[in-house]
């Protein structure tokens, strides 16, 4: 969980005024067994059209995050997700909305990737290649970067001591 909220295009006005009411969204890290996780594209139309993040939506009223990432998940891409690890929280003020991010790890899911919404999609590693990237996104990046110094698998182990 991080502390306030992450300002996106702080000159642009905010549309709905100081009290627009946060929009709570439920997002999927879907991690490959080599490390590379998914980013798809912002759909045609969008806010933020062909900026990259991760997948997910809005969690409708009465659904859990973890409902509403599975519901998301086989709507907007197609396929089922296995365990859902909520992971971290991120509040973000985009001049459209104010979000609240609920950012949740997946490593199992089946079915074959389908861009329901003409999106394009893209298995990352760290650094990024894909660009630009949503403002919501780049903590996501940071954050998986500071796993992966202390992650054995991707750092050779320290010499053994003398």
């Amino acid at each position: 969980m991080t502390d306030g909220v992450l300002v996106a295009d702080g000159e642009r006005p905010r549309e709905g005024g100081p009290g627009r009411k946060e929009v709570q969204v439920a997002v999927g890290i879907l991690i490959r067994d080599d490390g590379a996780f998914l980013l798809t594209s912002r759909p045609a139309g969008k806010v933020y059209e062909g900026y990259w993040e991760f997948p997910g939506g809005k969690i409708e009223p009465g659904e859990s995050v973890e409902q509403a990432l599975r519901r998301e998940l086989v709507e907007e891409i197609g396929i089922s997700i296995g365990a859902v690890s909520p992971w971290k929280i991120e509040r973000v003020d985009y001049p459209h909305a104010l979000v609240c991010l609920n950012f949740c790890k997946v490593f199992d899911w089946s079915g074959q990737l389908h861009m329901h919404e003409g999106q394009l999609f893209a298995w990352q590693q760290l650094p990024v290649v894909v660009q630009p990237v949503l403002p919501g996104t780049v903590p996501v990046l940071k954050w998986l970067a500071g796993e992966r110094q202390f992650d054995g698998a991707t750092h050779p182990d320290p010499p053994p001591p003398p």
